[in-house]
């Protein structure tokens, strides 16, 4: 915590929290928090539910940290958000449906942690996602059909997980996807769908 002494002191925006970023709102005059940037300060314990009551944040960056326990639900209240970085943790639990409804978040990083559990079909409400980052993680079961709808990603990596049943030959409808990573999971047969021939803009499976 010595990153953070000087939260000790006077409001979080015009005493400079470190890590915390503030914009006035045209709307109404005040300081709203914006960014919560704490990459790599070595914090622990887990996030806290309240953080859904940032109602005008866009950044939320926790990488590269000791933090444990679950992704809280809350923070899928948050439909500003454009930035969800949570990877290099030791975060569990289960993803939340109501994290699909961040319908302006570009980055869902959440690898390298040990997240369990099936992908939420609501994740296929990501609308704007260009990247997904659930890799080296403990997933489990089936990848949504449904994931197919989200027209603007570019990178979907999901190895290193315990995905199984089959791959989605839906996926070949992602025109813009140029990273897909599967790998090191425990999928039913060994082909890849011919479908996936038709991503012209496909660098890497």
């Amino acid at each position: 915590m010595k990153h953070l002494n000087d939260w000790k002191r006077g409001d979080p925006c015009t005493s400079h929290w470190t890590g915390v970023f503030c914009n006035i709102s045209d709307a109404d005059g005040y300081f709203h928090v914006r960014e919560l940037r704490f990459m790599n300060m070595n914090l622990s314990g887990s996030l806290s539910p309240e953080l859904g009551q940032l109602s005008h944040l866009r950044i939320l960056n926790f990488m590269w940290n000791n933090l444990t326990g679950s992704i809280p639900k809350e923070i899928g209240s948050i439909t500003t958000l454009k930035l969800l970085l949570l990877n290099g943790n030791q975060l569990s639990g289960s993803l939340a449906d109501e994290l699909g409804n961040l319908s302006n978040l570009n980055r869902f990083q959440i690898d390298q942690n040990e997240i369990s559990g099936e992908i939420p079909k609501s994740f296929s409400n990501l609308n704007k996602i260009r990247h997904i980052h659930f890799n080296n993680n403990s997933l489990s079961g089936q990848i949504p059909h449904e994931l197919s709808n989200l027209s603007t990603i570019l990178h979907l990596l999901l190895d290193n997980n315990n995905l199984s049943g089959y791959l989605p030959p839906e996926f070949s409808a992602l025109a813009d996807l140029a990273i897909l990573q599967l790998d090191n999971n425990n999928f039913s047969g060994s082909e890849i769908p011919a479908s996936y021939g038709n991503l012209s803009s496909l660098l890497k499976l």
